[in-house]
């Protein structure tokens, strides 16, 4: 019996390194191949929603609104603040001196049947499509952009012709919690999304990061608009999913759009995780349940084997491991730390697998989705 779990360990390891569109590789980048520009820079309006925001707010306007682009606005959604992040906002605008760019709105009252989160971008979309500008960058209140790096992203839309471009904002990684579960946060997102499958417009899978979404604004109209993911914890992914249907989309890592937001320890990281865990299994308990046996047999019994088996299985836990190890790499070196990390990736894996059981069992207690003081995640019953 323990050789048959060894060999399907093995096996499990194999198809993820090779058979899965090698997500581990990360090859999918914002600079990869670099994309031509296009004849003329079309008309952007930057959407951000933002509630009690004033930490990261200031430094997120000023990069887009720094940005050697022709033609960009912003629409910030001040979602009810109330630390002054409207404020901090338009203070931004000022000391860039584009005042005339930035429109702040201040949100509506939460209706029923909409997150938080999408209420806002729902505002702040109305308000930008107005205008009618050929993209919409649905970005957060925490992410700043690099010189250049708008011209980079609507580049690659225009060449690809995509509906949909966006690109994994590089988290902050400098806390002991982030070096131990950030990098291992992109790991699993591209493992369960490969980022080439989702450029594939023949395949199923779509994706996208919630940070920096570049948007055809015709398309996301024709496509039922933001009302079609109103009740969305999970919205980007959800967005991908409406927009794929209606043509190509495209998901990369950079190093040219930062996450500014700090975990500072793991309690925050914990949060995040908890927030929308269960909501990604479709609150459906069967699935929790195979994400647990799937979790456990991918990433805890290979160490287990080499610790304590004998023989070839004591050999195949090894392989499998130093497998793991190796697969995590890149992501290691995306976020400049050391190879080592890697061989923790089974302890890292076990609290991520505890954290979703955590999110299932919140969600039981009526307490799904909690996010700056709102409980968001769909009644029992109701999905």
């Amino acid at each position: 019996m323990v050789e048959i779990i060894a060999f399907l360990v093995l096996a499990v390891w194999v198809y993820l390194l090779a058979a899965r569109g090698l997500f581990w590789l990360g090859r999918e980048r914002d600079d990869r191949p670099q994309p031509p520009a296009p004849p003329t820079w079309p008309a952007v309006i930057a959407v951000i929603p933002a509630r009690d925001e004033a930490a990261t707010i200031g430094q997120t306007v000023r990069s887009l609104l720094d940005q050697d682009y022709p033609d960009l606005r912003a629409v910030v959604v001040d979602d009810g603040s109330a630390d002054g992040t409207g404020r901090i906002a338009a203070e931004a605008t000022e000391s860039a001196g584009a005042r005339e760019r930035l429109t702040i709105i201040d949100g509506e009252a939460l209706p029923s049947g909409w997150t938080g989160k999408v209420w806002a971008q729902k505002q702040g979309v109305t308000a930008a499509l107005a205008r009618a500008p050929r993209y919409l960058l649905l970005t957060d209140a925490d992410i700043i952009y690099a010189p250049g790096a708008l011209k980079r992203l609507v580049a690659r839309a225009e060449s690809g012709r995509t509906v949909l471009t966006s690109l994994m904002a590089k988290l902050r990684c400098e806390s002991f919690a982030e070096r131990a579960f950030i990098p291992a946060f992109v790991f699993f997102f591209q493992m369960l999304y490969p980022f080439a499958w989702v450029a594939r417009r023949e395949h199923e899978t779509a994706a996208a990061a919630g940070g920096c979404m570049l948007v055809r604004g015709d398309v996301l109209e024709e496509s039922g608009g933001i009302d079609s993911i109103r009740d969305a914890l999970i919205d980007d992914c959800a967005l991908a999913r409406q927009l794929k249907a209606e043509g190509p989309i495209w998901l990369g890592l950079t190093d040219n759009v930062r996450s500014i937001r700090a975990y500072e320890g793991f309690g925050p990281i914990r949060q995040m995780v908890t927030r929308s865990a269960y909501a990604q299994l479709g609150y459906s308990p069967l699935h929790l349940l195979g994400t647990v046996v799937g979790m456990a047999l991918t990433f805890l019994v290979a160490p287990l084997l080499a610790v304590s088996a004998s023989g070839l299985p004591q050999w195949i836990g090894l392989a499998a491991w130093l497998m793991m190890a190796v697969a995590f790499q890149p992501t290691l070196r995306l976020y400049r730390l050391n190879p080592l990390w890697g061989l923790a990736l089974p302890l890292v894996a076990l609290t991520y697998t505890l954290w979703t059981i955590e999110s299932a069992l919140q969600y039981a207690r009526g307490q799904g989705g909690q996010w700056k003081g709102r409980v968001q995640a769909a009644p029992r019953g109701v999905q």
